[in-house]
Formats: C-alpha cells, sequence, structure tokens
C-alpha cells in the first residue's frame, strides 16, 4: 500500500471565479432603463456617467441646474458644470436660454436617453398666433366683395444646367530654392562644415544625420561661414526651437540655412591716398605733406626778431 499509483489523475484545484459576478433580480417598481452607451462609454468621465444616469431618472420638470445639482451631491459646482458640458457635447442633454414674457431669462434643459447629434437644436417652435376678433359694428360696414381664388402658380422653369467646368490642371508646387553656396570653396572649408553637421547630435539626439545629408549640408555651412557667421552662432541657429516631433531633421536643415542665410560682407574700402613727401624748408626734415613748405614743428615754433 506504499507504492503511489502514478497513473491516477491528480486532484483539481478548485476554480475562482475572475472579475465581477452579477446576481440580478428582476425590478418591478421604481427603476430606469439605461443603456450601455451611457454606461459604458468610453469618452464619457465617471462623474459625467452618473450625472447623466441621474438625470435620465429624474420625473419631468425636475431641477437639474448646476446649483440644484451641487446642494444634491458632494462634488462641487465646478466638477457638475464640467459633466453637464460633456453631456451635452455627447448629445445626452441640451440647454437653451430663453426669454419668459416677463422678461427673465432661464434655461431649458431637454434629456435624451438616445444620443443625439452633435450640434443639432431641437426646433424652437412658436406658439400659435391668436385670431383677431373683429367687433360686429366694423364687420357689417366691410364690402362683401367675392373671394377670387388664385390660379394655381407655374412652377418656375429650371435653371439651364450649367457646362461642365474644363479640366484644371493641379498647380504646381512651388520649387525649393537651392542651398547656398560658398563663393570660394575649399577643402579645409567644407572639413570645418561637416564636422559642425557631424556634432549637432551631441545637442539634440535627433540631429543625428547619415553621412549623405552631412555631405550635401556641407557647402550651404561653408557659405555661412565664408560670410562671417561663428560656428557657435551656425549651430545655435540650427538647434533653436525644433518642432515636435521632428519627423526630417536632414530638411529642416536645408531650410534654415536657405532661409536665413546672413548677408554677405561689405567689401574693404581702399585706403585714403597717402600726401607726398616733402622736405621742409626750416629745417630740411622731411614730412608728408600736399605741398612744400614748413613742417609742424617749424610752423609752431616761435620767430626770433631782430636778427642783424
Amino acid at each position: 500500500m506504499d507504492t503511489r499509483n502514478l497513473s491516477a489523475p491528480p486532484r483539481s484545484e478548485p476554480r475562482i471565479p475572475r472579475g465581477i459576478t452579477h446576481i440580478n433580480v428582476r425590478h418591478t417598481t421604481r427603476y430606469t432603463v439605461i443603456g450601455n452607451h451611457l454606461a459604458q462609454h468610453r469618452e464619457l468621465s465617471l462623474t459625467a456617467i452618473g450625472l447623466g444616469a441621474h438625470i435620465q431618472s429624474l420625473p419631468a420638470g425636475a431641477r437639474v441646474d448646476i446649483k440644484s445639482l451641487a446642494a444634491r451631491f458632494p462634488e462641487g459646482e465646478t466638477r457638475i458644470a464640467n459633466a453637464l458640458r460633456e453631456l451635452e457635447a455627447h448629445g445626452y442633454l441640451s440647454r437653451t436660454r430663453e426669454r419668459l414674457p416677463s422678461g427673465r431669462v432661464v434655461t431649458h434643459t431637454v434629456s435624451y436617453n438616445q444620443p443625439r447629434a452633435a450640434g443639432v437644436r431641437e426646433p424652437h417652435t412658436r406658439p400659435a398666433a391668436r385670431p383677431r376678433v373683429q367687433h360686429p359694428a366694423v364687420r357689417s360696414q366691410l364690402p362683401l366683395t367675392p373671394v377670387i381664388p388664385r390660379p394655381p402658380a407655374e412652377p418656375a422653369p429650371a435653371p439651364p444646367a450649367r457646362p461642365p467646368a474644363p479640366h484644371e490642371p493641379p498647380a504646381r508646387a512651388r520649387p525649393k530654392p537651392p542651398l547656398p553656396t560658398p563663393q570660394t570653396p575649399s577643402p579645409d572649408g567644407d572639413r570645418a562644415a561637416a564636422h559642425l553637421l557631424a556634432g549637432l547630435h551631441r545637442h539634440d539626439p535627433r540631429l543625428l544625420l547619415p553621412e549623405r545629408d552631412v555631405l550635401r549640408l556641407a557647402p550651404a555651412v561653408t557659405a555661412w561661414l565664408e560670410r562671417g557667421a561663428a560656428p557657435d552662432a551656425v549651430r545655435r541657429t540650427l538647434t533653436a526651437d525644433l518642432p515636435e516631433p521632428l519627423r526630417h531633421p536632414a530638411a529642416l536643415l536645408a531650410h534654415r540655412l536657405t532661409e536665413l542665410l546672413p548677408p554677405p560682407l561689405p567689401a574693404a574700402l581702399p585706403p585714403p591716398p597717402r600726401s607726398p613727401l616733402q622736405n621742409c624748408d626750416g629745417c630740411d626734415r622731411a614730412f608728408r605733406a600736399p605741398e612744400p613748405g614748413h613742417c609742424r614743428d617749424c610752423r609752431h615754433r616761435p620767430q626770433v626778431k631782430g636778427a642783424a
């Protein structure tokens, strides 16, 4: 009896139900039918779902303004107002402001147990005009004119059909401007530009460019450096205020290098012409002046009078 029978099936473990278990009792009084489209709405908040179920359970004429609902539930006026706006946006509620004959403005609320199309308002029915009753004395003075029925109006002729518009070719896309190129290309300039472009990913990992884009954009960066832009200024211009998400970094850099290209440096002015050298008539020293004469020291030296 001490030998264990390995062919015997193991004892099954008791199954524990997962999730919720419903115990439903049929309602016969005091119940409201609410659709699952409201109770299980994917976009409404829990406050809006509960408030929508409460409003549908109220009798006609009950007050459902914000202050009345805030006095009934622990939620504040702000959360109740947000929930009412959600129900109105998803077609479970509509609120219209109407002016009474006394001048007072009231809000008329309509609840829908089926969501209606958003933005559709209920037609506003005006009361029928009261018939005007004329005084018997006035009616007796009116001439008796026979009422001649008008002939039925002929239907208006249909407008002539417009000829089909000729097929218009689609508008051509605006061609992209070419990338700037340096005036005097040099291998050293392109090498510095390629080094600048290849290091942009250190400032933003999204700017890690493939080799072909680095070689394509390097002449444009060389044109910036040729126009006096410092490498740090070029780097800040290319990495500042990047959009989110950044889908095409090479296209963005090409756009900035083209549209934000600085102006070229002004041409250097030639130096002004220098006066020729002259020999001073007083001390025989050389000085520059347009005409012969005395140098500056001799002009400011006091003249001695009375030499015999």
